[in-house]
């Protein structure tokens, strides 16, 4: 088996399908650099991502592959599990090496497990445009953030952009040290260098950034949850069901 290495990208993953294809390697282990531990007794090829070969096996998946497997490709990658990767470089061989229609075989493997990872990465994206919470900041920006289990940003961009079209806005992963900034135009990648001290929870803005209204808005909101709850029809079983405990610190109605 060859180890294929390569720098943890989706253009580096598919420049790694493009290399398999070249080098006539039949059977792959792909790991990223983050994860790769070297073995004295097996040399490994480093896959030097190439954007026009990603763009070729895009390509060719595209003719192969309707609008929504694509977006499963691409929400599978951004669980950023080391099995999944592997899991999609098999995958797209699988959709390559077959006729059009194979990505309805449920039992392949390769079919079934880029399948139910996309479905967990776009369960982690619909729970974050539901969970997350602004506060805003003295300058009027809007500011959030987050610790996602999967790498999910670039796919809140849409829903974010349109429902706050008005607003400048922050959303930031705090695992994963980048977000993005809406400045009322476009939707721009940004870097803190504060965050390595900040804490998941909602409140971990200081106060003295903060809006001076923001924590009378945080107040009028608590108290307005406390008003339409009716102890005598708690059920927190169902209500952690559909709120789990570990989106809690995100709510200003579970704080404190």
């Amino acid at each position: 088996m060859d180890i294929y290495v390569f720098d943890g990208t989706l253009e580096g993953l598919l420049t790694a399908v493009f290399e398999c294809y070249k080098r006539k390697s039949e059977a792959v282990k792909l790991v990223s650099t983050l994860h790769y531990v070297p073995d004295v007794f097996k040399e490994a090829f480093t896959v030097v991502s190439d954007d026009l070969k990603a763009k070729r096996v895009w390509g060719g998946l595209a003719k192969k592959l309707d609008a929504v497997w694509m977006q499963s490709i691409f929400k599978s990658f951004l669980s950023e599990q080391p099995a999944t990767f592997q899991d999609l470089f098999e995958f797209i061989r699988y959709i390559i090496d077959n006729p059009a229609g194979a990505e309805a075989n449920f039992g392949n493997k390769y079919v079934l497990e880029v399948s139910q990872m996309s479905q967990k990465v776009h369960r982690e994206k619909h729970r974050m445009e539901a969970f997350i919470r602004f506060q805003k900041t003295g300058d009027g920006i809007f500011y959030a953030h987050i610790d996602p289990d999967f790498n999910v940003l670039p796919l809140l961009i849409k829903h974010f952009k349109n429902r706050y079209a008005d607003q400048k806005w922050i959303i930031y992963d705090l695992r994963r040290k980048y977000g993005l900034f809406y400045d009322l135009d476009k939707v721009e990648e940004i870097t803190f260098d504060f965050t390595t001290e900040m804490s998941p929870s909602l409140n971990a803005l200081p106060q003295a950034v903060l809006d001076p209204t923001e924590e009378l808005y945080a107040t009028l909101w608590k108290d307005y949850f406390r008003s339409v709850n009716i102890p005598a029809r708690k059920n927190m079983k169902l209500h952690i069901r559909h709120v789990p405990k570990r989106y809690w610190k995100y709510l200003s109605e579970k704080q404190e």
